[in-house]
């Protein structure tokens, strides 16, 4: 798993992401897999913002192909195909696991609002394909993001971070 603790994250990775996000970057991150152009893939999150706010979503999307192609997996009902073929208590898994990683980062002495919730903050169910992929591909053990994998790669639309064309860190 990816680490966000002293991050350094260069101009140029700013640059990029905010190109990809049409915005500026909110919180602290890390480009944690990347294309073998160096373009970003998946951004790794702290779990809090510069102001102590927390960040729900710890491990971030921003591939503009998929993005793309999971937003068109979601809109085809997606998220219902995944929790019907996904057990209730492999999805709880994954956000139990995804909390205890996440809770793991804060700091020892933060008193202030926390983080809540599993992969992007969800308690339960399904909220979003596009952060279950980005968790998974980070190297979480996700059972929503092999679902994807394997939905993506029945649509022609496979991503494999150990394929060439695609650079982890």
């Amino acid at each position: 798993m990816v680490s966000v603790q002293n991050i350094e994250t260069s101009p140029d990775d700013v640059a990029m992401v905010t190109a990809l996000l049409g915005r500026k970057p909110m919180g602290v991150f890390r480009v944690s897999i990347r294309r073998y152009d160096r373009s970003p893939v998946v951004l790794s999150n702290r779990p809090l913002f510069h102001d102590g706010r927390p960040m729900p979503t710890r491990f971030w999307l921003c591939d503009s192909f998929l993005v793309h192609a999971i937003s068109q997996l979601e809109s085809d009902r997606g998220v219902k195909a995944a929790e019907a073929a996904i057990s209730a208590e492999a999805i709880a898994a994954t956000h139990r696991w995804a909390e205890a990683e996440r809770d793991a980062l804060l700091p020892s002495d933060h008193t202030g609002p926390r983080p809540f919730g599993g992969v992007g903050g969800t308690r339960q169910g399904i909220k979003c394909l596009h952060t279950h992929f980005a968790n998974y591909l980070a190297g979480a053990p996700d059972a929503v993001g092999e679902w994807v994998r394997d939905a993506l790669a029945h649509r022609d639309q496979s991503f494999d971070p150990a394929r060439t064309g695609v650079a982890s860190l």
